[in-house]
């Protein structure tokens, strides 16, 4: 029976320490629901806020200017740029609120990974950034040096256009990356040969291209001054010719005239 009774007393003994267990286990669990549940309010309030303010000012045409949809259909997806980027406004909030929640739990370790991904969530904002405003740089740079090159014929617009675009893409891009850490020393030396080719590209572009450019010129300027010459010379050879007598009478007259007393 003492054998019975001290199974008996392990039993009781373990299930009250599960049940001790679950009642402790019961307010985390309850915390851990609570603020996940005021971050999903939080993040779905703002996510919708974010994408009818987006829309409101016009958002998505101004993403199709800049070729954002082109994008899109390049890779084959089709997005809401107003939506995408409510969606990422939600994760990120909900993500925040997500780090406090698991530590409610008592997962220390959890809790510290997702607090490492929190804080290199705006490292990812802060590229996204940079590609959005490059994107617009390089469209621009490219429709100014069209325009540049189209209206003074030096070699073919679009190429020129193009390269610009492209380069700043690069730049943008390298920069990005830079921005994400991802091996940065690489990243560096990448940015500093890309820099020393392109300035020995365009130098070689714009040598080449407005070679034909520069002689024409040139001989326009000859022309001009040869034309403006013209005229002194012919002034004189009249001069000259105005100044010999063709008959003798005419040689008499200009003598008198010469010797006319005042």
């Amino acid at each position: 029976m003492g054998v019975i009774t001290d199974w008996g007393t392990a039993i009781w003994t373990s299930l009250a320490a599960a049940l001790a267990m679950a009642f402790a286990f019961i307010p985390k669990l309850l915390g851990f629901l609570v603020i996940l549940l005021i971050g999903w309010i939080v993040a779905a309030s703002l996510s919708r806020a974010v994408t009818f303010l987006l829309k409101k000012v016009g958002f998505d045409g101004f993403a199709n200017r800049i070729g954002l949809t082109t994008l899109e259909q390049r890779m084959g997806v089709r997005l809401d740029p107003a939506a995408t980027l409510g969606k990422i406004v939600y994760w990120f909030v909900f993500l925040i609120f997500l780090v406090p929640a698991v530590d409610a739990l008592g997962l220390t370790t959890v809790s510290s990974l997702l607090g490492q991904i929190v804080g290199y969530v705006p490292n990812v904002f802060v590229a996204v950034l940079v590609l959005f405003l490059g994107t617009l740089l390089a469209n621009f740079a490219a429709d100014m040096v069209r325009g540049v090159t189209a209206s003074t014929n030096i070699g073919n617009p679009n190429v020129f256009a193009a390269i610009t675009r492209y380069a700043i893409l690069g730049f943008v891009a390298l920069i990005a990356l830079y921005q994400l850490q991802i091996a940065p020393a690489i990243i560096q030396t990448l940015f500093t040969a890309i820099v020393g080719a392109l300035a020995l590209a365009f130098g070689l572009a714009f040598g080449l291209g407005g070679r034909e450019t520069a002689q024409h010129l040139l001989a326009r300027g000859e022309n001009t001054l040869s034309n403006a010459s013209l005229p002194s010379i012919a002034e004189a050879q009249q001069a000259e010719v105005d100044a010999q007598p063709r008959t003798p009478e005419e040689a008499e007259r200009l003598r008198n005239r010469q010797y006319r007393p005042t």
